[in-house]
C-alpha cells in the first residue's frame, strides 16, 4: 500500500450551485476515511468568504487560492509543487468519497506496480444507487464513450476493470506518474481529462484499472466535470467538443496533423448541419467556436503532442483492444432507440379513418365543376398573368436585383415571387400550366390540409372530415378560386399546415422549424397577416413559458426566418418611406367585387364573405341576400359554445385565432396602400377571413368533440351534417360558377402573354428585351414598361404598386412617354434605345371610350408613325406595336455593390431557409419523441394531453 497519500481538493462556485454544502460533505467524507488521506491540499478558486472559512477550518496542509477562473487542470498543478509521498488523489468539492473508497483504490495500487491510475466508481449524490461514470473510452475517431453512465446500480460492472480511461474525479494516481505525464491538459477545456491522462499512461506503458468496490458521490458541479442540466449546455457541449478536437490533433501522426487541421472547418460544417437535422441546434455555436479555438492554439497541441513523446514507449495499436468498436456503438444506439413507458399517440388512421376518401371525393367534384380548365394552358382573369416562360427567369424574378417592371427599378423581390417560382418549377416545360394544375387540385388540397389540421383538434376520424369539408367550404377560398386570386388561394391551403406544425412548435424542433417554414409561405402569401401573426406568436410564448418553458426557444424560432426573408423589403420600404407598403398584396393590383368599408360591407366581412356578393348569389337571384349569412350560424354558434365544453382551454386559444383574424379583415377593408394605376386598392379582407376560419372550424370541431357526452352522442353527426348542409347552400353559386351554362367566374382562358407574340417571340429567353406600354385614358396617360415577353404574376412588386409619390425614374418615364406622343420632340426614340427599350405598345382603348380619349390615343399613334426611327409592326390583338430601329442598348447591368448586395440577400435568405428545413428534416429520434407525445393540443378524454 502506498506509504503516504496526498489529496488535492479542488474548490470553485459554480454560479448558483450551493458549494458550501457540498464542500462541507466532502471534507466530513474524507474525515471518515478508514484509511485517512496522508495530506490535504485545498485550491481555493475565488474569494467566497464562506468557502475560504471551511477551507481553513479543515485541517489541510495548505490552502491556494486562485482566480474564480482556473480550471480544475490550471489548479492541479498550482498544487503539485507541495505533493508529497506516492500518491495523489484528485477531488473536487462534490466529491464525496464512502469510508472504504481511499483503502480500496491505494489497495489496488498496492498490488501492482505497473497500476498508474486507479478509478473508483461514481454515483449520484442524492442517489447512491445510479452510476454516474465507470470507465470512459473513444471510438476509433477519438469520441468519448460514457461505458456505464446513468446506468442502476445492481453490480452489473462491478467486474470491470481494464478500461482506456475514466472520469477524473476521485482518481488515485501515483506521484512518480504524475510527475512525468505532466499533470492533467488544460487545454481540453475541463473535459476528457481522466480519459486523456489515462491514454498517456498506457502509452507510457503503465496500467489504468477500476476499482468499483471504491464509490464516490458526486453532485456535477462542474468544477472537476462539465456541470448538468439545460442551463449549461452550451458550456458543456463547446467543452467536449473542444477537448474532442484537441485530442484528435494531439493524437495523430505526425505526417496527418495539418491534415487534420485542415479538415476541421469541412468538418465543423458537415457536423453543424448534422446537429441541426438531429435536432440540437444549441450545440452549432459550441461547435464552431470550439472549432476556431482549437484551430488558433496550435502551441498547446504542440504542448500536448511534446508530453506524449516525453513519456510514449509503447505504440497506439495497444489502445485498440480498448476502444469501442462501431458494432458497439450501434448496440448502445438501439439501446438507447428502446421506447419508454410513456404514452403513446394514437394512430393517424388517414386511410381507414376515411380521409384519403375524403381527398378523393374532393378530387372528383373538382375535376367535374372546373373541367373547362383542363383544357387550358395558362390560366387568366382575376388578379392572374402567366408565369414566366423558363424556370431560370421565375428564379431571376424572385432575386433581389432588376425589377421586370418599371424603367429603372432596382430592389429586392416580393417573397411571394420565391413561392410562383417553386410551384413554377413544378412544371419545368410550361411553368404556366402548373397554376392550372393548382386550381383544379385546390378543393382536394385544402380538404387535405383541413383533415390534418383537425388531427390536433380531435381523434374522431367524422369530425376531421367534418373540418376538412368546411375548411374546403370556406367562402373566402371559394372566392379567391372563382375570382383568380393565386395569393388568397395559396394562403387558404398553407394556414392548416401553419396550424398543424405551428401548435405543437414547442414541443420538439422538427414541427418548431416546418412551421417556420410555413409561416414564410403564409407571410408571403398575405403581408396583411404580419400583424395577426405577431400577436397569436406572443400569446403563445407567454403560454408556452408558463406551461412548457422548454420550449421557448423552439416558439421564438418561428419569427426568425421570416424576419430575415422579409428583412430586404422591409429595409427598402421603410428607407422610402413607405412602411404601410408593407402590408400590400402580392401579384397583380386587383380590386374585384370585394366587400366595401360601408356597415353592410362590414356585414359581410363579419359573416365570413370577403366580396359584396356573398357566395355568389346575388348574381344569381334579384332579391336581397341577406339570409345566406345566416347560414355560417351554425358553425359560429358551434365555436362559441365550444368555450362550455370540458376543453375550454383548447376552445379559447382556437377563438383567439378567430377574433385576431377578424379583426384584421375588418382593417384591412378600410386600408388601401397599393394602386392599380390612379385607383386605390384595398387590401383584401379574405386573408383575416381564412385565419378566422381556422379557428371557428377547429372551435365548432371542439365542441362537437368536447360538449356531447356519450349518451346522446347521436348528435354530434347531426350537428356536423347541419353545418355543412348549410355551409353547402351558403357557397353554392361559387361551386358552380365554372360550369357552362352559365359561368360567371372572372377566369379565362389565358393569355400567354400579355404583350403582342412578336415580342414575346423576342423577349422569351431573356429579360433584356424592353417595351413601353402607352394606354391613353381619363385619367392620364398611363405608361408602363415590361421587361421580356409578358408582364409576369411572378414579376410583379408591392414596391412599384404601393409608391404614393413620383420617383426620378417615374418622372423620367412620364418625360419619355410624352415626348412619344407629341410630334414636335425629335430625340424620344433616341432616349428608349438608351435605356434598353426595344418596343413601344400602344394598347386598345377599353369598350365605352369617349371620343376625346379616342383621339388623344389616335394622335399618340399618328406621333409614333411619323418617327423615322420607329419601325411600325402593326395592329395586333394586344394594341398597336412600334419597333425601335436604332441600336438599342442593353439594359444596365448592376453595379459591383448592387452584386455583393444581391449576393447577400440570397445567402442571408437561403442561409435561414436551410436551417429551418434541416431541423424539419424527421429523424427516427425527432419520430420516437413525436410517438411519445399525443397528436392533439390540449385536453381530450382520459387525461391530460
Amino acid at each position: 500500500m502506498p506509504a503516504r497519500v496526498h489529496a488535492v481538493l479542488v474548490v470553485r462556485p459554480e454560479g448558483r450551485i450551493p458549494t458550501a454544502p457540498h464542500l462541507t460533505r466532502t471534507l466530513d467524507a474524507l474525515a471518515a476515511q478508514t484509511r485517512p488521506v496522508d495530506a490535504l491540499t485545498i485550491v481555493l478558486c475565488g474569494n467566497d468568504p464562506a468557502l475560504t472559512r471551511i477551507a481553513a477550518e479543515s485541517g489541510a496542509e495548505g490552502v491556494i487560492t486562485a482566480s474564480a477562473g482556473t480550471s480544475f487542470a490550471a489548479a492541479t498543478a498550482l498544487a503539485t509543487p507541495r505533493l508529497t509521498g506516492d500518491a495523489v488523489w484528485l477531488l473536487a468539492q462534490d466529491t464525496a468519497p464512502d469510508p472504504d473508497a481511499l483503502l480500496r483504490l491505494a489497495g489496488a495500487l498496492e498490488l501492482s506496480s505497473s497500476l498508474a491510475l486507479a478509478a473508483p466508481k461514481l454515483v449520484a449524490w442524492d442517489d447512491p444507487a445510479e452510476i454516474v461514470s465507470l470507465g470512459v473510452s473513444m471510438t476509433r475517431y477519438g469520441r468519448a464513450v460514457e461505458l456505464a453512465a446513468g446506468e442502476l446500480d445492481q453490480g452489473q460492472r462491478d467486474g470491470d476493470a481494464d478500461v482506456l480511461g475514466a472520469d477524473v474525479r476521485g482518481m488515485l494516481v501515483r506521484r512518480e506518474s504524475w510527475r512525468a505525464l505532466g499533470g492533467l491538459d488544460p487545454a481540453l477545456g475541463g473535459a476528457d481529462e481522466g480519459l486523456d491522462l489515462a491514454v498517456r499512461a498506457r502509452l507510457a506503458a503503465d496500467r489504468v484499472s477500476l476499482v468499483p468496490a471504491a464509490r464516490v458521490a458526486v453532485a456535477g458541479d462542474g468544477v472537476a466535470a462539465m456541470a448538468r442540466g439545460r442551463k449549461f449546455a452550451r458550456r458543456r457541449a463547446f467543452s467536449e467538443r473542444t477537448a474532442a478536437l484537441h485530442r484528435r490533433l494531439a493524437y495523430a501522426p505526425a505526417a496527418t496533423v495539418l491534415l487534420h487541421w485542415l479538415s476541421l472547418l469541412p468538418l465543423a460544417l458537415w457536423r453543424t448541419i448534422a446537429h441541426l437535422v438531429g435536432k440540437v441546434p444549441h450545440k452549432v455555436i459550441p461547435e464552431l467556436a470550439a472549432t476556431l479555438l482549437v484551430m488558433v492554439r496550435v502551441a498547446a497541441v504542440a504542448r500536448a503532442r511534446r508530453r506524449i513523446r516525453a513519456v510514449r514507449t509503447v505504440g497506439w495499436s495497444r489502445l485498440a483492444a480498448l476502444r469501442v468498436s462501431r458494432s458497439e456503438m450501434r448496440l448502445r444506439w438501439e439501446s438507447d432507440a428502446v421506447e419508454s413507458d410513456a404514452p403513446v399517440r394514437s394512430e393517424l388512421r388517414f386511410f381507414v379513418g376515411g380521409g384519403a376518401w375524403a381527398v378523393l371525393g374532393a378530387l372528383a367534384v373538382s375535376a367535374l365543376l372546373f373541367a373547362p380548365l383542363l383544357a387550358w394552358p395558362v390560366l387568366g382573369g382575376g388578379g392572374l398573368e402567366p408565369l414566366r416562360a423558363t424556370v431560370a427567369q421565375l428564379w431571376q424574378d424572385a432575386a433581389w436585383g432588376a425589377r421586370p417592371l418599371g424603367l429603372d427599378v432596382v430592389g429586392p423581390a416580393d417573397p411571394f415571387s420565391a413561392l410562383l417560382a417553386l410551384i413554377g418549377s413544378l412544371s419545368p416545360a410550361e411553368p404556366s400550366r402548373a397554376l392550372v394544375v393548382l386550381w383544379i387540385l385546390a378543393l382536394p388540397l385544402a380538404v387535405l390540409g383541413g383533415w390534418f389540421a383537425a388531427t390536433r383538434v380531435t381523434e374522431s376520424s367524422l369530425l376531421r372530415i367534418t373540418a376538412a369539408f368546411a375548411w374546403a367550404l370556406a367562402p373566402t377560398f371559394l372566392a379567391a378560386i372563382v375570382e383568380g386570386r393565386p395569393a388568397p388561394l395559396l394562403l387558404h391551403l398553407l394556414l392548416p399546415w401553419l396550424f398543424f406544425a405551428g401548435s405543437v412548435a414547442h414541443r420538439s424542433w422538427a414541427p418548431a422549424g416546418a412551421a417556420s417554414i410555413v409561416l414564410v409561405a403564409v407571410l408571403a402569401c398575405a403581408p396583411s397577416l404580419a400583424p395577426a401573426v405577431v400577436v397569436l406568436w406572443s400569446a403563445a410564448l407567454v403560454v408556452v413559458a408558463l406551461v412548457a418553458p422548454r420550449g421557448i426557444a423552439r416558439v421564438v424560432w418561428l419569427l426568425v426566418p421570416s424576419i430575415v426573408v422579409f428583412a430586404p423589403l422591409i429595409w427598402t420600404q421603410v428607407r422610402l418611406g413607405n412602411a404601410w407598403g408593407l402590408l400590400a398584396d402580392p401579384g397583380v393590383p386587383f380590386a374585384g367585387d370585394e366587400a366595401t368599408a360601408d356597415p353592410l360591407g362590414r356585414a359581410l366581412v363579419a359573416a365570413g364573405f370577403p366580396s359584396a356578393d356573398p357566395g355568389g348569389w346575388a348574381a344569381l337571384t334579384d332579391g336581397p341576400v341577406w339570409w345566406v349569412g345566416l347560414l355560417v350560424a351554425p358553425l359560429a354558434a358551434l365555436a362559441l359554445l365550444a368555450v362550455l365544453t370540458p376543453r375550454w382551454l383548447t376552445a379559447t386559444g382556437l377563438l383567439l385565432i378567430a377574433a385576431t383574424g377578424l379583426a384584421t379583415a375588418f382593417a384591412a377593408v378600410g386600408i388601401a396602400v397599393s394602386f392599380d394605376h390612379a385607383t386605390p386598392v384595398a387590401l383584401w379582407p379574405g386573408s383575416g377571413l381564412s385565419l378566422a376560419w381556422i379557428g371557428v372550424v377547429g372551435a365548432a370541431v371542439t365542441a362537437l368533440d368536447a360538449g356531447i357526452v356519450e349518451r346522446v352522442r347521436a348528435l354530434r353527426p347531426i350537428g356536423a351534417v347541419l353545418a355543412l348542409v348549410a355551409l353547402i347552400v351558403a357557397v353554392a353559386p361559387s361551386l358552380t360558377a365554372m360550369t357552362p351554362e352559365t359561368p360567371r367566374a372572372a377566369l379565362t382562358n389565358g393569355p400567354v402573354s400579355t404583350l403582342p407574340a412578336f415580342v414575346a417571340a423576342e423577349g422569351r429567353g431573356s429579360t433584356a428585351v424592353g417595351t413601353i406600354v402607352l394606354d391613353p385614358r381619363a385619367d392620364g396617360l398611363r405608361v408602363d414598361v415590361v421587361w421580356g415577353g409578358s408582364s409576369t404574376l411572378s414579376g410583379q412588386s408591392t414596391l412599384e404598386a404601393t409608391r404614393t409619390e413620383a420617383r426620378p425614374a417615374d418622372q423620367e418615364l412620364a418625360s419619355l412617354a410624352a415626348d412619344l406622343v407629341t410630334p414636335s420632340s425629335q430625340d424620344a426614340v433616341a432616349a428608349l434605345a438608351a435605356r434598353g427599350i426595344g418596343f413601344v405598345l400602344l394598347e386598345p382603348g377599353p369598350a365605352g371610350e369617349d371620343d376625346v380619349i379616342r383621339g388623344a390615343r389616335l394622335s399618340a399613334a399618328t406621333s409614333l408613325d411619323q418617327r423615322d426611327t420607329l419601325d411600325g409592326v402593326g395592329a395586333t390583338a394586344r394594341g398597336d406595336l412600334w419597333r425601335v430601329t436604332t441600336d438599342v442598348e442593353p439594359r444596365a447591368a448592376l453595379s459591383a455593390q448592387q452584386v455583393r448586395l444581391q449576393q447577400l440577400v440570397a445567402a442571408g435568405s437561403l442561409g435561414v431557409l436551410a436551417v429551418a428545413l434541416l431541423l424539419a428534416v424527421p429523424t427516427a429520434a425527432s419520430r420516437r419523441v413525436a410517438r411519445r407525445t399525443p397528436r392533439t393540443v390540449g385536453i381530450v378524454r382520459g387525461g391530460s394531453r
